[in-house]
């Protein structure tokens, strides 16, 4: 497919963004003025000042005698750069490639995207209109070369799409500035008599060469689209990314969630065939008035199952405000691993933490209540009970040591022992009664002790006696004595755990 480009330029940016932050001054010439030098220099001026002689770069008192009506405004720190992104980061809605080419112009790769406009004619004026709405002057131009667009946009007085293949002779009647040359080869070119493109692009090349250096060269071929230019997207391209333009604007919920379930059928198509599984995924959503709403999901594991991503994205349409209506979703998987296709395991039943039912369910839950509040721990290499266990990097992190499952362990452990009063005969019999935030328990059932103690390159402090005791009311604890019995009662009680 021949490439098609776009090129904007706005010959009165600046002056329109002050025209747009103060409409009185639409009616009125006006310019921007700067101090260089000691002198107060015109650095813009709106379209009804030039046509007045009005030129940016005169002096303003030049430009007082001139005009004696003329509005004088100071201007700002240049926000030409800011302007263009913002302006091209709406331009998004027409294609992913956009990119910005100070000064004063922006440019789309458009590549197979002029259809949903139903042609290239129709394409360019919904571009234009949208941009003048906004209150700024703009010229458009569309050709197989960025060159050639550029070119046209700028000083072309026929029609402002090239069709396929004319770039050539779209340039011949155009100025020599046309060829995005510098102003001492432009001026050069000039003195030669050669202020046309058709007076010297059919010359010898290595005429040129010699005469105006390589750069001559190399912008006439690109223009004519003898080598190639590509331009540097404003935002970097996302490999997996679905784009869905509304003929209407949508805005009903109904309306997100038909768009989100076709986006999601297209993009995990493509998934799966590449045996490709999303992790994250964002939702954007172009509104009319220019402005962006998101909306994004993250999965426990790569997933390509449509239905589910579904679910988890329709937990999220109500924060997804459509104001006047959305014209253009973009779906971006921006973090994408491997899925490869695993057999069913015929005989087993439980799959644990790997079971897809088990993953699915784990991120519903965290699209609803959010996240880091699910958590999975591993076993660790250590004999305390509080130091015995560590969080998982992941859902899926294998553990390096089993659990030790020799002995029960309480449902509910203490991050620190509390400390208890205890009765109990001595030396090793378990304990009677306990105490326990002011509340007495009397202890029926009890078995133990079990001794745990300190990896032997620690050693700082005594060892512990572990209970498993039930009170009268059928509820369980872990109590455990520090150390041994002794007459001078250096030893200490604790409570650690809960069973029930």
């Amino acid at each position: 497919m021949q490439k098609r480009f776009v090129s904007i330029w706005f010959p009165h940016l600046r002056t329109d963004w002050f025209v747009r932050r103060e409409p009185s001054l639409k009616e009125i010439p006006f310019v921007l003025s700067s101090c260089r030098h000691g002198r107060l220099i015109v650095s813009a001026a709106n379209a009804l000042a030039q046509t007045q002689d009005v030129s940016i770069g005169m002096a303003v008192a030049d430009a007082r005698a001139i005009l004696p009506a003329l509005h004088i405004i100071d201007d700002q720190p240049d926000p030409t750069d800011k302007l263009l992104k913002g302006i091209a980061g709406w331009c998004i809605r027409f294609t992913p490639v956009v990119s910005i080419d100070p000064p004063g112009g922006i440019l789309l790769e458009v590549t197979g995207c002029t259809h949903l406009w139903e042609g290239e004619a129709l394409y360019l004026a919904g571009i234009v209109r949208r941009i003048q709405d906004f209150g700024y002057h703009i010229r458009a131009a569309m050709a197989d070369t960025i060159g050639a667009a550029w070119a046209v946009a700028r000083f072309g007085n026929g029609p402002l799409i090239v069709p396929n293949g004319l770039q050539h002779a779209a340039l011949l009647p155009l100025p020599s500035e046309a060829l995005r040359l510098e102003p001492p080869v432009v001026e050069r070119l000039h003195k030669l008599g050669l202020r046309h493109v058709s007076s010297f692009i059919s010359m010898s090349r290595p005429a040129l060469r010699r005469r105006f250096g390589p750069n001559v060269l190399q912008r006439i071929n690109q223009a004519i689209g003898e080598e190639e230019e590509n331009i540097q997207p404003l935002h970097p391209l996302v490999p997996y990314q679905e784009r869905l333009q509304c003929m209407e604007p949508i805005v009903t919920a109904k309306g997100i969630e038909i768009a989100i379930e076709r986006l999601l059928l297209a993009l995990c198509a493509r998934l799966q065939k590449e045996q490709k599984g999303l992790r994250v995924a964002t939702l954007n959503c172009f509104r009319l008035d220019g402005k962006v709403v998101a909306a994004n999901i993250s999965t426990n594991r790569p997933s390509c199952n449509a239905t589910h991503l579904y679910k988890l994205f329709q937990l999220k349409i109500d924060t997804l405000e459509p104001d006047l209506g959305i014209e253009l979703f973009t779906l971006d998987a921006t973090k994408v691993e491997d899925l490869k296709s695993q057999q069913e395991k015929l005989w087993e039943l439980h799959e644990g933490e790997d079971e897809i039912a088990l993953s699915e369910l784990l991120d519903r839950i965290t699209g609803k209540m959010g996240e880091n509040l699910i958590h999975r721990y591993v076993p660790d290499e250590h004999y305390w009970p509080e130091r015995s266990f560590k969080v998982a990097a992941s859902l899926h992190e294998k553990a390096s040591i089993a659990w030790k499952v020799e002995r029960p362990r309480p449902i509910q452990l203490l991050k620190r022992p509390e400390p208890i009063e205890v009765t109990a005969p001595i030396p090793d019999y378990p304990p009677m009664l306990f105490r326990y935030k002011n509340k007495l328990h009397k202890i029926i059932k009890a078995d133990g002790p079990e001794r745990i103690e300190q990896e032997w390159w620690l050693q700082q402090g005594q060892h512990r006696d572990y209970y498993y005791v039930e009170d009268e009311e059928g509820k369980r604890y872990w109590l455990f004595r520090l150390g041994h019995y002794d007459v001078a009662k250096t030893y200490q009680w604790f409570i650690h755990g809960f069973f029930a």
